[in-house]
């Protein structure tokens, strides 16, 4: 069988075929070698992501090199809103590029050092000196991972056509996930008593995924675009794009109101382990499992329906998300502390909102890549991301706030945000395809 009827056959696995559409993007042989790689590179990166994970993997490292445990509390903010607040200020360095895939193979190889560095200090370090160490990668690690949010976006609004975006982050999920799964039986396979030079290995295998992500990224055949002229600076034109264009200030506002699925779930863990759920929720190979699991799910089945309505699916997944929170709270308002019909009930609301996670997520995505061409879609994805860098902090100081008076209050917050943010993705423009 030719090289070309392969492509088209691995990549129709994943993707519907739409050949009209295909022949606008250079034919369908180019567009499914295009394809496949982005599935394959984006899977790769969400595996590493599987194991640099500051809410599962780093915490316990930390622990393990006995580092303070202040310092736990600084790797999510670190990794989520370093990896988002410096996207507009990088905005111009990255339209400067006419292929934007050099400028994700740059973020990759940063993000794949950045690892090394992390592992280096596992196994050479202890105690603050590791922690900081550890923090300090992490950031770097972050601002490579700016570098290849904004890329990404670019590089398969210029490979793949509308009606099959979604598809294809949809399967790199799905892909990952299933190597989630056995990186999680792995590490439960080991026991609870994982020590540094363990980690140090996955980490290194992690390393190891971006190097070879970047290989494949190089063969992607992008369709290279002139850079716009330069504009006026790129603060000065992140507020006017904000101030402005009222359907992008609208999405950001929506995407905002998501949040109820990626901040609520800790909060779950936590009343899982009061309610006496530690023996079924510790360990890090559970949470990867369900991490995984969640991913193989929910990557099918949200690609394709984000293709048809990449809106619908944010307004869905908001729904979802924010009564299976209110639920939850019903349950443990009205279930005996430490029975087992809490626990299940906190059980099935962790993995119900880990599965609607991945839909919101794959839904955005979509999104902000449809609604946009060009270095129009470069700025979107910049100024939105860094605008979610603020949102994210605000809104978790607040719910952290709250927390202080309960887990009940910080969820019923974050339950009364997405049911918002399902009112406001409704009022989005309808940008897909099908």
């Amino acid at each position: 069988m030719s090289e070309q009827s392969t492509w088209e056959r691995w990549y129709h696995r994943f993707v519907s075929a739409d050949q009209e559409a295909e022949e606008d993007f250079g034919g369908t042989e180019r567009v499914s070698r295009g394809g496949v790689r982005l599935i394959a590179a984006g899977a790769l990166q969400s595996i590493g992501d599987q194991v640099v994970n500051a809410k599962t993997v780093l915490p316990w490292l930390l622990a393990v090199v006995g580092a303070p445990a202040a310092l736990v509390g600084l790797l999510v903010p670190i990794r989520e809103s370093g990896s988002m607040l410096p996207q507009a200020a990088l905005t111009p360095w990255v339209v400067a590029h006419r292929r934007r895939t050099r400028v994700w193979m740059v973020g990759a190889g940063g993000q794949a050092l950045a690892t090394v560095a992390m592992a280096g200090a596992a196994l050479l370090l202890e105690g603050i000196i590791a922690g900081l160490a550890v923090l300090l990668a992490l950031a770097l690690f972050a601002l490579a991972r700016c570098l290849c949010s904004m890329a990404a976006k670019d590089v398969q609004g210029r490979t793949v056509p509308k009606g099959q975006r979604g598809q294809v982050t949809g399967a790199a999920t799905m892909v990952s996930g299933a190597a989630a799964l056995v990186i999680g039986v792995t590490l439960h396979l080991l026991g609870p008593d994982l020590g540094a030079p363990v980690l140090a290995a996955f980490l290194l295998g992690a390393a190891l995924m971006w190097a070879i992500a970047v290989v494949v990224y190089a063969g992607i055949p992008e369709r290279p675009q002139d850079p716009e002229d330069a504009r006026e600076p790129w603060w000065t034109e992140t507020v006017q794009l904000l101030r402005q264009d009222a359907a992008f200030r609208h999405f950001v506002l929506a995407r905002g109101l998501l949040l109820v699925s990626a901040l609520a779930p800790p909060f779950l863990v936590s009343l899982a382990v009061g309610a006496g759920g530690a023996g079924l929720l510790s360990g890090l190979g559970s949470f990867v499992i369900a991490q995984g699991v969640a991913s193989v799910v929910g990557g099918r089945v949200f690609g394709g329906l984000a293709d048809r309505s990449s809106r619908l699916v944010m307004v869905v997944g908001a729904l979802v998300a924010s009564v299976v929170v209110l639920l939850a709270v019903a349950a443990v308002l009205a279930l005996p502390p430490g029975s087992t019909a809490l626990l299940a009930s906190l059980v099935a609301a962790y993995l119900l909102l880990s599965l609607v996670h991945v839909g919101v997520r794959v839904a955005r995505k979509t999104y902000v890549v449809d609604v946009a061409e060009g270095d129009r879609r470069t700025r979107y994805v910049a100024v939105s991301n860094t605008a979610m860098g603020v949102i994210l902090l605000v809104t978790g100081a607040i719910s952290a706030g709250l927390a202080t008076l309960g887990t009940v209050p910080a969820l019923v917050f974050l339950a009364v945000l997405g049911l918002l943010g399902a009112v406001v993705s409704w009022r989005l423009p309808e940008v897909s395809r099908r």
